[in-house]
Formats: structure tokens, C-alpha cells, sequence
């Protein structure tokens, strides 16, 4: 079912190759029933970064949250094994744990204390022994199991049964970043952001360095806004890359790194930033040194909450007084500029004033980014982001 309120005229203007393309409809980034289809549909049936697998490393480590409107549980269990549980309880439907990170052997319902393991197959309850004909390892029984991908040392989950190819969704970009290592990196920093704008927002927002004169000085002392390229459309991540100045050595507010350059990384990488989206809440910026990243959680239409992280390998962790802030403080003056755009956007977006306006020469990943949304909206189907045509 497409995408309430949008108009399908107004959504093929988004879809339309970039030099006739036009941005989206002032709904998609404020409207409740858009908000609402993108919670119950678009982000339940992608595949969305839920953290890193060394945030839950431990046996009997249990993750819930919610992915959209779906409650959702991540647990590692004895043998080490990660699992996606539906967090519904099989017996009257009451959440089994309340969001948030937690620790046990077990999982048990607050209402009636039905008791489920870590995979989710049902245990036992008060007095199920003197229900008749009640078998306790009937599959029908267990939470429902969700499925779940790891890939670069993040977990991806989708909530729904029949998510598209976890393989077509990331296609080739394992492949782009094979000489980072991702998988070995290690969080030295988290900040956390709540941002008065559409998640939709910060995403054009991060695809584009059209701004960066008028707002990064900072940024334009160590990298040009207009170097680097886009790089070719392949499953459902979209990116580019920008180049270092010369004399810089990474992104920080004096162009100096404090770390080590990953050992996988050439001479020729060195120079080289990737600026990446993982559709659809997964916003990597890959540097020769580190790894900053943004996880995205939408709020409220006008409203998205930012996990902020800063991952290094583990040559420069280990090193003693190693002082992860000259990525750090470079980020977070960053990140503040562009929440402040985004807001203003958001502001502009709810004026009768917004009208779908064009892309520049500059803007090719931000206008693949809405050519995705607007397939998803107009086919009603995460799995359309997939789909985007070649301009």
C-alpha cells in the first residue's frame, strides 16, 4: 500500500532523473500519516542497523528497542549466538522487556511471567503444567523470530518475515571498505544528539557538501567541497567520497591525526574519505584513521534522535594516552552546524512558502537518496529502494 497523503504526481517529480527531479513534497518530512506509514511499514521491512556486535558480546546480554512501530529483542545466548525475537509475549501480547539493554539467562513476561530463552522458545509459566493438552515446545509457542544480519560488526535487523536479500541490500559494499577492517574496530566515543528535524533531512543533508562553504569552515580547511566523486548505485547504499587538502593528514580542526592509520589502508586511501548511507538509518564516514558513524532513530516527523560514534582500530586504542578527541571535537562542531541546517529546513518544509525545488550538479547521492524514498513511498514496499534506475 503506497504511502498516505503524498500526492503520486508530486512523488514522480522526486523519482525523475536528476535533471528534472525535484525534492520531495513538503508532507514527507512533517506530515503524522507519513510518519506513521514510514513506522509501521518502511522501516519494519528494511534491514536497520540496531549497533555494534560488541555491544552485546556478553551470553545473556538482551537489546530491546523499537524498529518503527515493531518492539523488537536482541539477545546473545549461551553458545554465543545472536538472535531478532519479536518482543511480544505469545500468551495475551504484552511486551516482554521494556526498551533498553539488560542482562539474564532468561526472558520473562511482567504480566503473567511466561518465561522464554534467549532464542525465544517458551520455557514454562505459572501452572501451565495443569493446563490440559498445553505443550510448552510447540514452535507456535515461541516468540517469533525475526531475521538478523551482521556485517562490518554491526547487527541488522528487519521486523518483518520476508525482508529483501540482506546480500542485495549491502551488495558491493563490503567489498568498497574491505581494507578498514570494519569488523575489528573498536568504539572509543559516543555523543548523543536530538535534532528538531525529519530523519529524511539529515540524511540529504550528510549526502552533500553544497553547503560546506557557507556553513563547515572548519571542514573547508582540510578538505575541498568539491573534490571527490559519487560512487555507482548498488543495493540499497548510496555514497561518495571526498579528498584531504594537502597537509592534511585526517578530518580535524587542525588537519592533524592523533591516531593510526588503519593497516589495510594504501598510500592512495590516505587522501580519501567515504561518505556512505546504509538505508536506511546507518550514515558511515570512513577515514584513513577512523570511523565516525551515525545512527539514526526517528522521533517524531519533526524530531530524530542521533547516536553519534567514533571507532579506531585497536593499534591506536592500545597505545598509551591515546586521546581520541581531535576526531572527536572536529565531529561534534561538524555535527552542531548541520543539526542547525536541518532544522532550518525543517522550519522552511512546514511554510506555505516550500515548494519541491531542484538539485544542482552537486547534490547526485541527496537526489538518489529521495528517488529511493519516493519509489518506497509510491510502491508502498521497503524493497523499492532497491530498485532505483540509473540517470
Amino acid at each position: 500500500m503506497a504511502a498516505p497523503v503524498l500526492e503520486p504526481t508530486e512523488l514522480a517529480r522526486s523519482a525523475a532523473p536528476h535533471e528534472q527531479a525535484r525534492t520531495l513534497p513538503g508532507a514527507a518530512y512533517h506530515h503524522a500519516e507519513v510518519f506513521a506509514w514510514e513506522q509501521q511499514t518502511l522501516f519494519p521491512g528494511a534491514w536497520v542497523c540496531v549497533g555494534r556486535a560488541s555491544e552485546l558480546a556478553e551470553s545473556g546480554h538482551r537489546r530491546a528497542l523499537m524498529i518503527g512501530a515493531q518492539p523488537v529483542i536482541v539477545t546473545r545466548d549461551a553458545q554465543g549466538e545472536l538472535h531478532a525475537l519479536s518482543n511480544v509475549c505469545r500468551h495475551r501480547g504484552h511486551e516482554v522487556l521494556g526498551v533498553g539493554d539488560s542482562s539474564g539467562s532468561t526472558l520473562q513476561c511482567p504480566y503473567h511471567g511466561w518465561v522464554y530463552g534467549l532464542n525465544g522458545r517458551l520455557r514454562g509459566g505459572p501452572r501451565l503444567r495443569a493446563t490440559p493438552r498445553f505443550d510448552r515446545t510447540d514452535p507456535s509457542h515461541a516468540l517469533l523470530s525475526l531475521p538478523l544480519a551482521e556485517w562490518g560488526g554491526w547487527i541488522f535487523v528487519s521486523a518483518s518475515t520476508q525482508p529483501p536479500s540482506f546480500a542485495a541490500w549491502m551488495e558491493g559494499l563490503g567489498a568498497l571498505l574491505g581494507a578498514y577492517e570494519l569488523s575489528r574496530l573498536r568504539t572509543a566515543v559516543t555523543h548523543t544528539y536530538e535534532v528538531a528535524a525529519n530523519w529524511k533531512l539529515l540524511v540529504e543533508n550528510y549526502h552533500e557538501c553544497y553547503h560546506c562553504d557557507q556553513i563547515h569552515p572548519e571542514l573547508c580547511r582540510v578538505s575541498a567541497p568539491l573534490s571527490g566523486y559519487d560512487l555507482p548505485r548498488r543495493g540499497a547504499w548510496r555514497g561518495g567520497t571526498m579528498e584531504l587538502l594537502d597537509g592534511a593528514e585526517t578530518m580535524s580542526l587542525d588537519g592533524r591525526s592523533d591516531g593510526v592509520v588503519m593497516r589495510g589502508v594504501s598510500t592512495e586511501l590516505r587522501r580519501t574519505i567515504y561518505y556512505l548511507s546504509a538505508f536506511p538509518n546507518l550514515l558511515l564516514s570512513v577515514h584513513p584513521d577512523y570511523v565516525m558513524t551515525h545512527l539514526l532513530r526517528p522521533v517524531a516527523p519533526d524530531r530524530t534522535a542521533v547516536t553519534c560514534s567514533w571507532l579506531f582500530p585497536p593499534e591506536a586504542l592500545d597505545r598509551d594516552r591515546f586521546d581520541p578527541s581531535y576526531a572527536v571535537d572536529f565531529w561534534d562542531v561538524t555535527n552542531r552546524q548541520d543539526w542547525a541546517a536541518c532544522e532550518g529546513v525543517q522550519r522552511g518544509v512546514v511554510a506555505v512558502g516550500y515548494r519541491q525545488g531542484p538539485f544542482s550538479a552537486d547534490e547526485a547521492a541527496v537526489h538518489q537518496f529521495v528517488q529511493q524514498i519516493a519509489n518506497a513511498y509510491l510502491e508502498g514496499s521497503p524493497a523499492a529502494v532497491l530498485a532505483v534506475p540509473e540517470t
